[in-house]
């Protein structure tokens, strides 16, 4: 079965557990941490947008309403001051449909959004997602409050991966600062498996000087463990450039070995640019632990 026939990246079930994992863990480490969401002085406007079916009645801006002849409606947005923005960038390009035992790259990525998201909405932060290829960044769905639209981001993210979801030509922007309006807390989820990875890098780097940017690496070796071959050759394609190569029984053997090494290299460059890594392998019960303290490690260092 190829990715894209593939029904969902992840269940609602493995939803759901994410979510349960979430919640008692970070009440776990943040128990009196987090300081009350009443100790600032308010709200403050957040901007304009269009209506959207279960926004309240009395958010409705009637007089700029009036400016659209009320299609569509036009509501008012207004953000605690206390309370935080993710910009969840995640990677969608052609290496992530790549994956073995039925576990595409995709789907890493996939529950990685989903912890993120559920980490930000314990504490009613804002989460939004932006996803990346080849082609450039985009806006799947600006920041909100709440399950229910973290719910919404998970299911961008497969839906753009399963071609479900299109990129909007119209709305591609070459650099994610373009996208960022406020300052952020911005993880980027990638395998990295592309020639220019430096250059993503350095738009992380730089974002970095103004938002809380970090890399969010997907161990993707497991990916390329392919079962043993009788002697001979076989032809390969990189699903990125579509150049095709002959391997050995001896470089097929090599490939996951390959992955990692290239994996360590990209790490070693995120840290050389004062950016921090927090690697992703495939094992969830590992992966829900060392998440979750490093996101509460990472939010109690921002309140010291």
């Amino acid at each position: 079965m190829t990715v894209e026939s593939a029904a969902d990246l992840i269940s609602l079930a493995e939803i759901q557990n994410v979510e349960l994992v979430v919640a008692r863990r970070m009440h776990e480490h943040m128990l009196g941490a987090h300081p009350s969401i009443f100790q600032e002085s308010g709200f403050e406007f957040g901007g304009l947008r269009e209506w959207q079916p279960g926004d309240r009645l009395s958010s409705i801006d009637w007089s700029e309403s009036t400016l659209t002849n009320f299609s569509p409606l036009v509501v008012r947005e207004f953000e605690q001051q206390s309370t935080a923005r993710l910009a969840i960038v995640a990677d969608t390009s052609l290496s992530t449909r790549c994956g073995m035992n039925g576990v595409p790259i995709a789907a890493l990525i996939a529950r990685t959004v989903a912890l993120l998201g559920f980490a930000a909405s314990v504490f009613q932060d804002y989460v939004g997602l932006i996803t990346f290829d080849e082609r450039g960044h985009q806006m799947d769905a600006r920041p909100k409050v709440g399950r229910n639209h973290v719910l919404h981001c998970v299911r961008s993210y497969q839906d753009k991966v399963l071609s479900r979801g299109q990129h909007n030509t119209n709305q591609l922007h070459h650099t994610l600062a373009g996208l960022l309006r406020k300052i952020s807390v911005v993880p980027v989820i990638s395998d990295f498996l592309f020639e220019d990875y430096e250059k993503l890098l350095d738009e992380i780097q730089m974002l970095h000087s103004t938002h809380d940017a970090f890399v969010v690496l997907i161990d993707s070796s497991y990916a390329f463990e392919l079962p043993a071959l009788s002697d001979g050759w076989m032809e390969g394609m990189d699903v990125e450039t579509g150049k095709s190569q002959l391997f050995s029984t001896a470089d097929v053997t090599r490939i996951g070995a390959s992955v990692s090494h290239w994996q360590d290299g990209v790490e070693l460059a995120a840290k050389e640019r004062g950016l921090e890594v927090f690697r992703v392998n495939s094992d969830s019960d590992r992966f829900h632990t060392e998440a979750i303290r490093f996101l509460a490690n990472r939010r109690m260092k921002k309140w010291k």
